[in-house]
């Protein structure tokens, strides 16, 4: 079924510090490019005005729903409530010797800040280069790629703690970070985050025995890599690996790579050798999603506008009109698939609205 929608008049009221949209499309706003609206958007530019912005009754009494580069949300409906966009701007280096701490505003791209760490000559975030959304998305995600993950450069988050109505720091061991988890996630709805303080060195052993990094390396004739090089080699891979959200619709990598048990693991290592698995705490196993998805003939299938990239076979693709529920029948589709074939249960690494 598809939805038509009709155009709005979009009132804007720019309240100084935020900016209050009624009525918005949401569909330039998530990077999957499926039509959506909310009631109310949000866009603040000034984090203390948080406070102001939270207490008018119709964010109070609604929905609330904080919003980076919403490269890592697919809407199957529209949003009954307020979408709320961080857009803060700063970086400020707190001091500066081996290594340095970094308090970043939560509307920051997070590209642009691995780039620009990668100029001042830190190193530690240029595995991490390239991945979409903003700072303040980071450490809820806990983004990771090519064998590291933003938690291990992670010192402290700031928040707004909606419950405590007060601005709180949340050290790291606090923040419960995981394979792409944290606190922010077992708690949603309770903290937006405004900022991040990062520990980075100025030298450290580089990441470059993961996912045909030191191939790409030696391609380059790089015999001494330093963190800039990495960068370049992981930009390098993702190109021709990933599809670009500004040609084709999408979310990045939209399954995440299961951990099973160690039984499991063996078992599924004795019938499938070549399954790429990498073990971890507990005797458990992280196993390549991927492989199992294409082993399982998804990887390149369409089904009218909503599809599998046939250059990844974890990325989920808008070619062009597919709605959200479209794109999550399909993901649906690919999880049973899976489960049937390998017994392994599939989850979606994006937050999916409406879904039911």
């Amino acid at each position: 079924m598809s939805i038509e929608y009709v155009d709005m008049p979009a009132e804007r009221t720019d309240m100084g510090g935020y900016t209050l949209t009624e009525h918005a499309s949401l569909a330039t706003l998530n990077t999957l490019r499926v039509p959506a609206r909310t009631n109310l958007l949000a866009d603040i530019r000034d984090a203390a005005k948080l406070p102001e912005l939270l207490d008018f009754p119709a964010v109070r009494q609604g929905r609330l729903l904080v919003l980076g580069e919403g490269s890592n949300v697919l809407f199957t409906s529209d949003f009954n409530g307020t979408v709320l966009l961080m857009s803060t701007r700063g970086v400020q280096v707190e001091n500066d010797g081996d290594s340095a701490r970094i308090a970043v505003a939560a509307g920051e791209r997070w590209d642009d800040f691995v780039r620009w760490t990668l100029g001042q000559g830190f190193a530690g975030l240029e595995n991490l280069i390239l991945v979409p959304g903003t700072v303040g998305a980071a450490p809820i995600q806990n983004i990771g790629a090519y064998g590291c993950e933003v938690a291990e450069f992670v010192e402290s988050v700031e928040a707004w703690d909606i419950h405590e109505r007060r601005v709180v720091t949340l050290e790291h061991a606090t923040c419960a970070f995981a394979y792409r988890d944290s606190v922010f996630k077992h708690e949603p709805g309770r903290y937006i985050v405004t900022a991040v303080r990062f520990v980075l060195p100025r030298s450290r052993p580089l990441c470059t025995d993961y996912a045909g990094i030191a191939e790409e390396l030696r391609r380059m004739a790089v015999d001494t890599p330093a963190p800039f090089h990495v960068a370049e080699a992981v930009v390098r891979l993702r190109t021709r690996k990933l599809p670009d959200p500004a040609v084709i619709g999408n979310a990045g990598s939209f399954f995440k790579n299961p951990i099973v048990d160690a039984a499991l693991a063996g078992a599924l290592k004795l019938e499938h050798p070549e399954l790429p698995a990498w073990p971890q705490t507990g005797g458990r196993s992280k196993i390549s999603a991927a492989w199992m998805i294409e082993a399982a003939g998804f990887k390149g299938l369409r089904e009218g506008d909503a599809g599998i990239s046939n250059r990844h076979a974890l990325v989920l693709v808008n070619h062009g009109n597919a709605s959200g529920s479209q794109l999550w029948a399909l993901a649906q589709k690919v999880m049973l698939g899976v489960h049937e074939k390998f017994g392994v249960q599939l989850k979606p690494e994006p937050v999916v609205i409406g879904a039911r």
